[in-house]
């Protein structure tokens, strides 16, 4: 398949290649010509526009850092829209805007365009492996259809829903990465200034009970199908290990932001009487904040990758 590659960057330039070692026929265009002289030594043509790219293929890619790239090179003069016609396929593997993705997907789809937003998640090293994670959102047809030609950028597509899911999905993924990156920062310079050794802490942390599992795990258990009886660890017991952990922050003079958050919703979820019933009932408290449920029935949750 003759495919559009716009993006040879960290990222792009290993996507870009895996494409051309499944034996597609790329069109690249970049910024920088340079960044893809080995794809064009391996037989990929340069384009010098978004537009050049889209007149001489049926799908085309993007890797860019972010909405603004994607809408200039989406709308800007000499972009994909004028190249783009009924068909064809455009699919943004950015992490970008929901908001941004569902604006372009509706100019695309005025003139019989599909679009699919597919971030992707693995770094560059994933993405040199071909061991990266694809969400995408978008019509379900198109995305069945170009499966083949998806699984050769990736190991682990995932088709979420509609268009502008998979960047949804995407960013609850990097947001909640980097929630538990603060997290961890601020409860190992606890231990550490309480006197512990920092390796010694990350055996703590990587051998215990959400160590020994992956860090999401847990939800399939009570979370996600909204069952918190019997407990796999009470309520009660983990407001008391999270009094003690901020109280130890006072000692020893740090200070414990994300900890005294936890333990307010915590303090919250016991104040309803819910002592008794699994930690994580205390995420209920979110859930009516937000205003909606999140719920799955258990048979979907078995046998989960």
């Amino acid at each position: 398949m003759k495919i559009g590659f716009i993006g040879v960057g960290t990222m792009g330039t290993h996507m870009a290649w895996n494409l051309i070692e499944a034996g597609h026929d790329l069109v690249i265009h970049d910024l920088r010509k340079e960044a893809a002289d080995r794809h064009l030594k391996a037989g990929a043509t340069w384009a010098d526009s978004p537009w050049a790219v889209a007149d001489q293929t049926d799908v085309v890619f993007t890797s860019l850092p972010g909405p603004p790239e994607v809408e200039a090179v989406v709308t800007g003069e000499a972009g994909l829209l004028s190249g783009l016609t009924a068909g064809k396929v455009y699919i943004d593997l950015s992490t970008n805007s929901p908001t941004m993705v569902c604006k372009l997907h509706g100019l695309l789809v005025a003139k019989g365009v599909q679009m699919l937003d597919a971030p992707v998640s693995g770094g560059p090293r994933g993405a040199h492996s071909k061991k990266l994670s694809l969400w995408v959102g978008g019509d379900r047809a198109t995305y069945d259809r170009l499966l083949p030609v998806i699984q050769a950028i990736g190991d682990k597509p995932d088709y979420v829903g509609p268009i502008g899911a998979g960047s949804v999905a995407k960013l609850v993924h990097n947001c909640a990465g980097y929630a538990i990156q603060t997290a961890l920062a601020e409860v190992f310079t606890m231990g550490v200034k309480a006197g512990v050794e920092p390796l010694a802490l990350f055996k703590a942390v990587r051998n215990g009970a959400q160590g020994r599992r992956r860090t999401f795990d847990g939800m399939v258990d009570t979370f996600l199908p909204h069952v918190f009886e019997p407990p796999n660890f009470m309520l009660k017991l983990a407001h008391k290990d999270v009094t003690l952990a901020t109280q130890l922050g006072r000692d020893v003079g740090v200070p414990m932001r994300l900890a005294n958050l936890a333990l307010a919703d915590l303090t919250e979820a016991l104040n309803r009487g819910w002592g008794n019933r699994d930690s994580r009932v205390a995420m209920v408290l979110q859930e009516e904040r937000a205003g909606v449920e999140v719920k799955v029935p258990a048979e979907q949750l078995v046998d989960l990758d």
